[in-house]
């Protein structure tokens, strides 16, 4: 018999804890299978919660030992999720609470609370990990100061703060700043570290760590330099100087995510840290940069301003997502950067946004807390702040971040002090933006135009469709930035941005000598889908003309995605005057080649068949990989001349460099040759694969070849290369089945299942070869239902292991709805066959839950 269902956390419940912490003491007595953590946390009645309470503290897999009061044995309740000591136990006074509890951090493989990865022990507390630890009230509007001891026979032993004392067997740091804990963080093992030092902008010298294992240490200068870069960023764009002596990052194999934030002590999956040429491609270089520069910014917004309950996660993610993206563009291209962003939040959020998995940027609502690290909470979150930004002003925006750190340093805020900055400081009501936050769904603009004696007029509808719990959605703000141009190609009216509040809307232009062409949502200026009809002609003129980096990109794949829809629907030939059009963008060199890599990227196939799934159509994933390589094709062979040279010209020479300007000439280079791919047989795949002097090139050749039907030479040199190399093996699993033809992909998923170096309880080895499989949407899809059955078979088999992993991996069937009968049969059958299993965590329970839910949608 299935346990009833588990009842959720509302946002509406919330109450203060009725006690506050004034400090808290913890040691660890390390040992890998009975570690013994003491606890010693001075408590006083909370001011907010008057009257006698309970104090509740939770705790899981903890084994008691004892605990007191004021130094007295006490004997409170304990349960799976904590215990309680009730009230006539504790003084109605400030009281110090004493408990000793053991641990198995190598028993702890769902890698939350204190565990073991490879030798070293580590912590992971965000959300609720914290509770693994030690009995606690682990919500993060308990915020404390820390003193830790750490005894063990581990040479390196670290924690949150500065360190204030060590010896032979012990090490004691001291974090002066309140924290959650969540922040709390503990590191100890045979690390050696890569050093530096940052001198802030008052003149204090800060000592940089970045711990590794012995033999790592000559893959972390590029993480390094990008902290510094962060740090000095901050200063100078926002004005934060960080606040402690030492700043310390660990890099691990095992990780559930990417980083964690602990104050003074980040915490890094390994493969966010550990580069070099060989090892590391451009994207791997990008992506430490951001994901270094996105922790440390947290140390504002998120350490020393936190979140009162999970359900405000948005106020410190999206608000540091945010500071990330701006921090990549100013080192990198802005231009590119917002096509990515954009790329990623339609692939990822928008998805999220039109399936069942739909939920406000601040939910109201939640059974396990983890299941929400979403786009929705990350990509979407940053959106919201962006148009905040674009409605206040740079001036506005800087004066609000202002008077938030200065009014909530030190403090659990929400969305509503958030929002109430932003109307201090800009002078204006945001009670209706504050529907980004609390209305789930993406809007829907409708654009009509009219022209009549020198006045434009555009007319613009929002919509909202309805989402799981909301049905009326009433209209919100939304900022639409507007250029306007002749038909010459000039620019008449620069952006503009037009502030949307009703449900239907005009805006005129006046005075004109002609009649213009419209470039409409410039910058992606709010996470919308604009439905505007423009004919073939219109979008060839945008993708020439538009002074909008990102519309012009838009244009073009807004073209792309019309003749692939024609291809794939109707059995049209593909375009010659797309084709055309892409061939002057690709010759264009007053473009930067990274903005041309991305012009030259065709749709994807799963972009494809929600495009197609918008129109009304039944997507067959098998017909647009069809027609996607038809497309790219024809592409190669009218254009073979200009891609041949273009591919030549941007070789880079001399010794390898990450910047934004070399990684643009390889990611064209490696674009015209993935086109070029399909009619030479592989030959220049196989030369470049050969000669490649780093990762990115010999990555990008190997995915040619593969895709191609070929390389299984290359495959077995690139292991035998590199098989001591457990992030670069990552690759070799995830590109085997990334990039397999559809027929092949499920069956090569199951052998490389059974190789030896299939770690399955290894995250990043689990999603090197699973999360392949989902991406490649042909193959996952294939109509068998292989995919789905293998996918199905390895979330029961990891779920008793680590359900958050497991629940994160489900929402790979989260668009199953929107395919056609047979598949959505074999989904569903999957899907219920999980729901089936005895044991089922909570994590998984809910989010194939919410997924099958969408069996009508």
């Amino acid at each position: 018999m299935k346990d009833a269902a588990p009842q959720p956390t509302l946002l509406a419940d919330y109450v203060p804890y009725p006690f506050v912490i004034e400090g808290v003491d913890l040691t660890f007595r390390l040992a890998p299978k009975a570690t013994r953590v003491a606890a010693r946390i001075a408590f006083a009645p909370n001011p907010a919660r008057p009257g006698r309470h309970d104090l509740r503290l939770d705790g899981e897999k903890l084994k008691l030992v004892s605990a007191r009061v004021d130094g007295k044995p006490v004997r409170p309740v304990v349960d799976d999720a904590g215990l309680t000591l009730s009230s006539d136990q504790i003084p109605d006074r400030a009281f110090l609470w004493e408990a000793e509890v053991e641990i198995d951090p190598e028993g702890n493989t769902a890698l939350e609370g204190l565990y073991m990865s490879g030798g070293i022990y580590c912590t992971q507390c965000e959300a609720e990990g914290f509770r693994k630890i030690t009995y606690y009230p682990d919500r993060p509007d308990v915020m404390a100061r820390f003193r830790v001891r750490i005894e063990s026979d581990m040479p390196v032993m670290l924690s949150n703060g500065n360190p204030t004392g060590a010896g032979k067997g012990w090490a004691e740091w001291t974090d002066p700043w309140p924290k959650p804990a969540y922040l709390f963080a503990l590191v100890a093992g045979d690390l050696k570290p890569v050093t530096d030092s940052f001198t802030t902008m008052s003149g204090r010298r800060v000592d940089l760590g970045i711990w590794v294992r012995d033999g790592d240490q000559d893959r972390c200068a590029y993480a390094m330099g990008s902290l510094i870069r962060s740090m000095r960023w901050d200063e100078e764009v926002y004005g934060r100087e960080y606040d402690l002596d030492v700043f310390n990052i660990v890099a691990v194999d095992d990780f559930n995510m990417g980083a964690m934030e602990n104050k003074g002590l980040n915490i890094f999956n390994s493969k966010l840290v550990l580069a070099s040429p060989e090892t590391a491609t451009d994207l791997d270089f990008e992506r430490i940069e951001g994901v270094i520069a996105h922790e440390y910014f947290h140390n504002w917004t998120g350490n020393r301003i936190t979140c009162r309950d999970w359900f405000q996660l948005c106020l410190k993610e999206g608000l540091t997502v945010f500071r990330d993206q701006q921090f990549t563009s100013d080192m990198r291209s802005a231009p590119v950067k917002r096509i990515d962003d954009v790329l990623t939040l339609r692939a990822r959020q928008f998805r999220e946004d039109m399936g069942p998995l739909a939920h406000p940027v601040r939910p109201d609502r939640y059974v396990e807390i983890n299941n929400f690290y979403t786009a929705t909470v990350y990509e979407k979150g940053a959106e919201v702040i962006g148009m905040l930004k674009r409605l206040v002003g740079d001036d506005g925006y800087k004066a609000a971040l202002d008077l938030y750190f200065d009014r909530h340093d030190g403090e659990a805020a929400t969305i509503e002090d958030w929002l109430k900055v932003f109307e201090d400081a800009a002078g204006r009501d945001l009670k209706q933006f504050k529907r980004w936050y609390t209305d789930a769904g993406t809007p829907r603009l409708t654009v009509s135009e009219a022209w009549s004696d020198g006045t434009y007029t555009l007319t613009f509808i929002q919509k909202t469709a309805a989402t799981p719990g909301q049905d009326k959605k009433p209209p919100r703000v939304i900022p639409i930035a507007v250029g306007l141009l002749n038909p010459n190609g000039d620019e008449v009216v620069p952006t503009t941005v037009l502030e949307m509040t009703e449900a239907t809307q005009s805006f005129r232009f006046e005075n004109l000598a002609s009649r213009p062409v419209a470039s409409i949502l410039r910058g992606f200026s709010a996470p919308v889908v604009l439905d505007r009809k423009v004919d073939a002609k219109e979008r060839a003129f945008l993708l020439a003309h538009d002074t909008d980096p990102f519309n012009k990109w838009e244009a073009g794949r807004a073209l792309a995605k019309d003749v692939l829809t024609g291809m794939i629907a109707e059995d049209r030939a593909p375009s010659q005057s797309f084709i055309e059009a892409l061939g002057a963008v690709l010759s264009d060199e007053s473009l930067d080649p990274a903005f041309r890599a991305l012009c030259l990227r065709l749709p994807s196939e799963d972009d494809m068949a929600q495009t197609l799934h918008d129109a009304g159509r039944v997507p067959d994933p098998a017909a647009i990989h069809a027609g996607r390589k038809a497309l790219g094709l024809a592409i190669a062979r009218h254009l073979q001349k200009q891609l041949t040279a273009t591919c030549d010209a941007m070789a880079t020479e001399g010794e390898f460099s990450p910047d934004a300007t070399s990684a643009g000439k390889r990611a064209l280079r490696l674009g015209c040759l993935g086109l070029l791919n399909q009619i030479d047989n592989g030959t220049r795949a196989a030369s470049l694969f050969a000669a490649a002097s780093n990762m990115t090139e010999s990555h990008g050749a190997l995915s040619c070849l593969i895709e191609g039907g070929r390389g299984t030479r290359e495959i077995g040199a690139f292991y035998e290369r590199w098989k001591g190399n457990r992030l670069v093996i990552d690759k070799w699993f995830m590109v085997q089945v990334a990039f397999a033809l559809p027929d092949e992909a499920a069956a090569t998923a199951e052998r490389l299942s059974q190789h030896p170096d299939f770690d399955w309880q290894n995250p990043n080895r689990f999603r090197a070869l699973l999360g392949a499989l989902a991406a490649n949407h042909a193959g996952f899809h294939h109509v068998s239902g292989a995919a789905y059955r293998f996918y199905a078979d390895w979330l029961l088999k990891l779920d008793p292991v680590n359900p958050q992993t497991t629940a994160r991996m489900s929402t790979a069937f989260e668009t199953w709805a929107r395919y056609d009968a047979d598949r959505k049969a074999l989904i569903g059958a999957e899907l219920d066959r999980i729901l089936a299993a005895p044991g089922l965590s909570r994590d998984v329970t809910e989010m194939v839950g919410r997924i099958r839910g969408a069996a009508d949608a």
